[in-house]
């Protein structure tokens, strides 16, 4: 339901992946991440933010605390070796926990 609210998308066929808990300044969030197999729709960025797809290292800035874990993952899956993002302009991540 969100991702159809927030990008316009439906999604098909899709696997719970990854947990992390996440500790912003204003709230500690668990994160639930779902590998999405099969959507339909255009992306359509209902909310007034931006969307590029990437390769890593990822260019696109600010990287958000919620997405350094997951640039790790898919890094780690690919053998990719080297930096995920610019970790000097990501914004400050004020602590995490791994739950998978």
């Amino acid at each position: 339901r969100e991702l159809h609210e927030e990008l316009g998308i439906t999604i098909g066929a899709a696997q719970p992946w990854r947990e992390e808990i996440v500790d912003y300044p204003h709230a500690l969030v668990r994160l639930h991440f779902c590998k999405v197999l099969a959507w339909h729709g255009a992306f359509e960025m209902r909310e007034g933010q931006a969307m590029a797809w990437q390769v890593l290292p990822v260019q696109v800035r600010p990287v958000l605390p919620g997405t350094v874990p997951v640039l790790s993952w898919l890094a780690a899956e690919r053998g990719f070796a080297g930096t995920t993002h610019d970790e000097a302009r990501a914004e400050p991540r004020a602590g995490s926990a791994a739950g998978h």
